[in-house]
């Protein structure tokens, strides 16, 4: 057997090698399904994010809502909770930004998504009437969905709020039929306030879906949708190059985010979102594929698809 011979079969064993660990380290990341599941959510009793919760765990589940999104991330690393359930993208406003960016900062994955339809609602204080109100709270997406609306009441302070059920929750500890809130028409049952003026969203058809987070992946049963990021070399066509892999493979590409590098100034992350199974024949070998062509490759969950 000549050198270069014994050259390659070093060559395929570390190949062999390389892919035995990457499977061992993607099997040590996967956890079974929870049962009866400790779940948190951004906000208080009657957010969007709670109802988001009950739609897809069920009405009996076990929640807890937390001030900022950071403080979901926190509580999965530190075993207070087994699930977060978190809007990351809304049919009017786009992305959630800041969920995508703390994805990667506390390295959870993506198990499950479920949708809401965002009704939002003009809430006061019992007898208060639209003439009275000279300040509206929500959550800068809320005030944001409503825009139209507002904009027929130029006098109105618009204040944002860390989510639109705190907001409501803060106009009845107020006590003040000049303050009204931006929310659900659950939080107006919650907190006893009255809707003085429903359904204000700017597009009817207003829908946010939420995204359930995990400290580990799941693989659960009729997984369609596969969510992953990386960087590309900073060149023309680098993109086109990583992109032709699934459509070569017929992988419908659904979504597509570019979040900045801070460390590199005009840098991207991208965060895409494409139909498949990642126990499907071949597919380990697309993933292989694009991996090797791009940089921070990070697998973000395989779960099923909830629109």
């Amino acid at each position: 057997m000549t050198n270069i011979d014994l050259e390659r079969l070093q060559v395929i064993d570390q190949t062999i090698q390389s892919l035995l660990e990457e499977k061992m380290r993607i099997k040590q990341k996967v956890q079974d399904i929870v049962e009866n599941p400790r779940v948190v959510y951004q906000g208080e009793p009657g957010a969007y994010s709670e109802m988001a919760a009950r739609s897809f765990f069920g009405e009996g589940v076990n929640t807890k809502g937390l001030y900022q999104f950071e403080d979901n991330f926190i509580a999965l690393k530190n075993g207070s909770a087994d699930y977060a359930v978190l809007p990351i993208e809304n049919s009017s406003t786009g992305a959630i930004r800041q969920v995508y960016d703390l994805l990667i900062q506390y390295e959870c994955y993506m198990v499950g998504e479920t949708t809401v339809s965002i009704e939002h609602n003009l809430l006061g204080m019992p007898g208060a009437t639209l003439e009275d109100i000279d300040t509206v709270y929500s959550h800068e997406q809320g005030l944001f969905q409503c825009e139209y609306f507002l904009n027929q009441y130029p006098k109105w302070n618009r204040i944002p709020s860390a989510d639109t059920a705190g907001s409501a929750k803060m106009v009845a500890e107020m006590g003040n039929i000049h303050k009204a809130a931006i929310c659900s028409s659950r939080a107006a049952e919650i907190y006893n306030l009255q809707i003085l003026k429903p359904s204000i969203q700017t597009n009817k058809l207003n829908t946010t879906r939420f995204v359930v987070v995990a400290p580990k992946m799941e693989l659960r049963e009729g997984r369609d949708k596969i969510c992953l990021s990386f960087t590309t070399r900073h060149k023309s066509g680098s993109l086109h190059e990583v992109l032709s892999v699934f459509a070569n493979h017929d992988l419908n590409l659904v979504r597509i985010e570019s979040r900045p590098i801070p460390e590199k100034n005009w840098e991207y992350m991208f965060f895409l979102e494409l139909t498949g199974n990642l126990t499907d024949p071949g597919m380990e070998d697309i993933m292989r594929s694009v991996r090797h062509m791009t940089s921070d490759f990070r697998m973000f969950g395989n779960f099923k698809s909830n629109l």
